[in-house]
């Protein structure tokens, strides 16, 4: 019997290290393709870097079959399905699923700041036009919040949740004084911040600080897509509850969103990148855009296609 329980154990082992290393990857079947929606800056900025802009706004050039999820379910369905493949924002990365070199070069912060890395955007903000508020307490922690987000203390914040804080030397103690209304108790006060769901984390984080240093306003997220961070602050009325104080867009904002638009109240936060990912048991560890627009627009269906260039 225990010749017998040893033989298994030695078959499990072996087995078990054949799922922990990929070897049992099929490359012959077909491949999963997961994106996001047109709305999504994420997906803008990931067509227009591997070269196929066509499919920012289009679903009609994308292979068929393809999948549409947010940023959650993406990384969700990479953690399970052995043959997709998606791109999230490099803020969202983990322990998972695997993310894939670019042209060779690894999805590091320290490789987006050096500019090797191909796949980078700018996270942004846009807010209501001056006056275009319910009171002037909402305004004045708006300006406020905008302040904040210049200063290293925000910066810290952007960096301990993935993304990629601006140059600053700015602290919120050399400027608070400048905004009065954090000095006073706004536990009665709500700001409602929306726009791209990449941003949400570092946004939820950033407010989360600043709320406390400013008298603990509420703040409201709700994150429907960089589509929307110009939409619900410049073209939807107060009235309408989707509108936002603040919202964010992971990409630059389109030259027809900017008309009209004050520079005082549109801005970029940070920088961040987007990383083509897939399943831990996939034994790629780079990809090209040549490959990326291949697979996306259907010329390559099957892992081997990839694997054998």
């Amino acid at each position: 019997m225990r010749k017998i329980l040893a033989v298994l154990a030695l078959a499990l082992s072996f087995s078990l290290a054949a799922c922990t290393s990929g070897s049992s990857f099929d490359d012959s079947k077909n491949i999963t393709v997961y994106t996001r929606d047109t709305t999504s800056g994420t997906r803008a900025g990931f067509m227009d870097g591997i070269g196929f802009a066509a499919a920012a706004t289009s679903d009609d050039v994308l292979v068929e079959g393809f999948v549409i999820k947010d940023n959650t379910g993406i990384m969700t369905s990479m953690g399970t399905d052995e043959y997709g493949i998606g791109y999230v924002s490099l803020s969202s990365l983990n322990n998972t699923i695997k993310g894939l070199s670019y042209e060779g070069v690894a999805p590091t912060v320290a490789n987006v700041l050096n500019n090797t890395y191909g796949l980078k955007r700018p996270f942004m903000w846009m807010t209501r036009d001056a006056g275009d508020y319910e009171s002037t307490e909402i305004e004045q922690l708006v300006n406020a919040f905008v302040a904040f987000l210049g200063t290293s203390d925000a910066a810290d914040i952007i960096n301990n949740n993935g993304a990629i804080a601006l140059d600053t030397t700015v602290t919120w103690d050399s400027i608070k004084a400048q905004h009065p209304i954090t000095a006073r108790n706004n536990a009665n006060v709500t700001v409602r911040f929306g726009g791209s769901d990449s941003i949400q984390k570092v946004a939820q984080a950033l407010t989360q600080a600043f709320s406390a240093k400013a008298g603990n306003f509420v703040a409201e997220h709700d994150h429907t897509g960089s589509g929307d961070a110009y939409k619900r602050t410049q073209t939807i009325g107060l009235s309408d509850p989707v509108s936002k104080h603040v919202a964010f867009a992971s990409r630059y904002f389109k030259d027809t969103e900017k008309v009209g638009v004050a520079e005082s109240a549109m801005g970029q936060l940070a920088w961040d990148a987007i990383v083509a990912i897939v399943h831990k048991n996939n034994p790629i560890t780079n990809i090209t855009a040549a490959q990326l627009k291949a697979i996306y627009d259907g010329t390559y269906s099957k892992w081997s296609d990839v694997v054998s260039e």
